[in-house]
């Protein structure tokens, strides 16, 4: 299992592309895995032949730790490992389904633990709720206590950060399952069809309902006159399609100007972890990316203020079309301070985007539309068709009041409408 990322230590093995005795390419996927933040494929490290496979469909495995037996081809000798040392792996991987060990430190905190991915009942923890767990010292023995608020008696996010609140110097109490919300009892008419949300769906579900929990949201609205943007596009995209190959949309020119705006105005870039605000150094600018299934997944541009037009132009490709054929890596879609979406994409005039957490704003832009407006001369105000597009900024009121959104918001704007069209990107 390939490491995917800092703070990720295992992931769940979904479907095995390989079975024992196929051929592999180097670099050829051999299973599809995920996280609690991403979607992956794993690559064979060499070209070979699939000996065994050490773990069924559904398992949980850290990282490091082997999933596959490969027999290179041209190896001599070697295609048979030790059946001692195999029989101690085997009985290793059983301890560990069987027995949770927690060692203590020296101050008598819970050290880091493994936790199975399933209890002796069956029941499935999720890569994200035995994270949390990790981080709580929260034993297995405790986890099978807690009664699940989802499908099967699913321990939730939800369910376990109650139990969190609720668990006092280390003694285990038992907790009711999250209130379930009342919902509408759907009556299923002669035709309809019934979907089950897919994995990627249901994190994004669980996300948002989090982020409206944890902000308290406003958003505030601008409208921007990018005619002049508009033109110098016009003039440059064939210009750099021809000389790099690379489309020039209006993403990166959005990223660049966001960029700039939070250096000028740094209390934007920020997280809140309890009542402490954590001032990012760094600018990293999460982009939302709809993908052919209808979700959603947001790779990251790290470092922004620090990359030019062309370099952010490159990244913003790549990024989006890694992100359509689910090759994206599990960092490049961490790490983000502040995130970007697009309405006008699909024709919508505004929106107002959700929080992603633990940021604290995100900036939605909306279709650009010619439109007839006032235009203010020497001679007099006069009527003209300009390229008009609005702007929607959520952000965090537990941090950032109406004052700064909307200064933060203005200066987007003023970058927006000062364009220099005579740059080449």
């Amino acid at each position: 299992m390939p490491k995917m990322g800092e703070s990720i230590t295992d992931a769940t093995i979904t479907k095995w592309l390989k079975k024992p005795g196929d051929n592999i390419a180097e670099d050829e996927a051999i299973a599809e895995v995920a996280t609690d933040k991403v979607d992956s494929e794993i690559p064979s490290p060499a070209e070979g032949i699939i000996k065994e496979l050490l773990f069924e469909e559904g398992d949980t495995v850290e990282v490091g730790k082997p999933i596959a037996v490969l027999t290179v081809k041209g190896e001599v000798g070697n295609d048979e490992p030790d059946d001692k040392a195999k029989q101690k792996d085997k009985q290793k991987e059983s301890d560990r389904k069987e027995t949770v060990e927690i060692q203590k430190t020296d101050d008598g905190k819970p050290d880091i633990q493994v936790l199975r991915a399933k209890d002796s009942s069956g029941r499935f923890y999720s890569p994200l709720v035995r994270n949390i767990a990790r981080e709580e010292g929260i034993t297995m023995n405790e986890l099978e206590q807690l009664e699940g608020s989802g499908k099967d008696n699913r321990v939730t996010k939800e369910d376990i950060l109650n139990y969190l609140k609720n668990r006092k110097d280390g003694v285990q109490t038992k907790t009711a399952p999250a209130k379930a919300i009342q919902t509408p009892k759907i009556v299923l008419d002669s035709g309809d069809e019934v979907i089950e949300m897919d994995r990627m769906r249901k994190l994004i579900a669980e996300h948002m309902i989090m982020s409206e929990d944890t902000s308290v949201h406003i958003t505030l609205f601008a409208e921007a006159d990018v005619t002049n943007l508009v033109n110098w596009r016009n003039k440059q995209k064939g210009v750099l399609q021809k000389r790099e190959g690379e489309k020039l949309t209006f993403t990166p020119v959005f990223i660049e100007v966001i960029a700039r705006a939070l250096r000028d105005f740094p209390m934007v870039n920020i997280s809140v972890d309890g009542t402490k605000i954590i001032k990012r150094k760094n600018i990293n600018i999460g982009m939302a990316a709809a993908l052919p299934n209808g979700n959603l997944i947001v790779p990251v541009i790290k470092n922004a203020d620090h990359k030019s037009l062309l370099g952010l132009t490159k990244e913003v490709n790549d990024l989006a079309n890694r992100s359509r054929t689910n090759q994206l890596k599990p960092d490049e879609i961490q790490g983000g301070t502040f995130t970007l979406t697009n309405f006008g994409t699909f024709g919508a005039i505004s929106g107002t985007p959700i929080i992603n957490q633990p940021q604290v704003a995100i900036l939605g832009v909306g279709i650009i539309a010619k439109k007839p407006v006032v235009i203010e001369t020497p001679d007099g105000d006069t009527i003209g068709i300009r390229s008009r597009m609005m702007l929607s900024l959520s952000c965090d009121h537990r941090v950032v009041d109406g004052a700064l959104g909307s200064m933060f918001l203005k200066r987007v704007v003023d970058y927006l409408e000062g364009w220099d069209t005579g740059q080449v990107i």
